[in-house]
This record gives structure tokens, sequence and C-alpha cells, in this order.
């Protein structure tokens, strides 16, 4: 990588930081100047304006999140193996952020009334993450490993609850052994959706 590209690189590390911690609205120029010891206009140069910014901390985000929660578990055989490889991922990954925070879900809370460009492709990455754990639970139904009846949207809802809810009770609550109960929760919705013929 060239010089300019390692600064963009690093500048966006810090910005992805900063928009954990203090969403992405609180990720400001001057702020993210003072962290990289640079000037406002030299961060302005490798951007063309803080929502350009604040869209490619979004595309990094989504991009780790792939690379450490989605790709791994494509490893694991169509099936329960595959669905319960991709829940594993998404609590590991949570757990962590429980310290600094989700920026799907922060940025939820900050776009939700809020439309434009940010919000767009908030959306668009969330809708793909729910689409990939749908279309995991539609071959979960397929190869036999969950009921013939299983509403794959019904199922795919609940595990996306279960998520907000660790979120929610570890980061805002902070109340031990949320992680443990996500994880039970999840043990509880498999159950009831298995093939019993599978079990």
């Amino acid at each position: 990588m060239r010089k300019g590209e390692l600064t963009r690189a690093a500048i966006l590390d810090v910005a992805l930081d900063l928009a954990s911690r203090d969403g992405l609205e609180g990720m400001t120029i001057g702020l993210l100047a003072d962290k990289m010891n640079m000037s406002k206009s030299g961060v302005f140069a490798h951007f063309g304006s803080r929502e350009d910014l604040q869209l490619e901390v979004l595309k990094l985000y989504h991009h780790r999140f792939e690379q450490e929660v989605f790709y791994p578990a494509l490893k694991e055989a169509r099936g329960i193996a595959r669905l319960k490889a991709m829940y594993t991922r998404w609590i590991k990954r949570v757990s962590v952020e429980i310290a600094s925070g989700c920026i799907y879900i922060s940025g939820a809370v900050e776009y939700d009334d809020r439309p434009g460009p940010i919000r767009e492709e908030l959306v668009s990455m969330v809708r793909s993450w729910q689409g990939a754990m749908l279309r995991c639970v539609e071959q979960c139904i397929e190869v036999g490993d969950l009921k013939a009846g299983t509403d794959a949207q019904q199922m795919v809802y609940e595990m996306y609850g279960l998520i907000l809810a660790l979120h929610h009770d570890a980061r805002f609550l902070r109340m031990p052994g949320s992680v443990d109960r996500a994880r039970a929760g999840f043990e509880r919705l498999i159950q009831n959706y298995q093939n019993p013929q599978k079990v």
C-alpha cells in the first residue's frame, strides 16, 4: 500500500473505534484529527465529507463482521452445523462489542427516523445479514435438520431478538450472565424447531 492508502486505512481504523464508542454522529472530524495528530483538512483530504467518512466506516465494520462471523461459518456443512456456527460467532463478536458497542445496533437507534445515505447503507447491511441467516435456516429445513413446517422468518426474528436482548442487558443494564442466557435461548430455539428424527 502507498503512504496515502496507509494513512487512509489508519484514519478508518481510528474512526471505527470512535464510532463504536460514541456512535456515528459522535465521530467528529476534530476528534479524529486529534487522535491522528493531523489537521482537520488533512483528514478531509482523504474523504470528500463527514458523511463519506461515516459511510466508509460502515463499510469497514460490515467487512469485518463478514470476515469474523459469516464467511468462517460457511466452512460448515449446510444445515444445523452452519446455523450454529453463525450464531456462535455472532455471540462471540457481540460479547467483545459489549465494551465498545455494535454499530448495527447503535446506528439503528441513531438513524431509525433520519432518512439519507447512512440510514440506507445501515438498512442494506442489516438486511443482508438477516437474509444470510434466512437462507441458512431455509437450508436447515431443506436438509431435514429443522421441521418441515418451520417458519424461517420467525426463527430469524427470534435469533435477532436474542442478540438485541444480549446487547441491551449486557451493555446497558450490565447484567452478569447475559451471554449465557443468549446461548441458552438459542439452544431452546433449536430444540423447538429441530426435526425430532434428527435429534
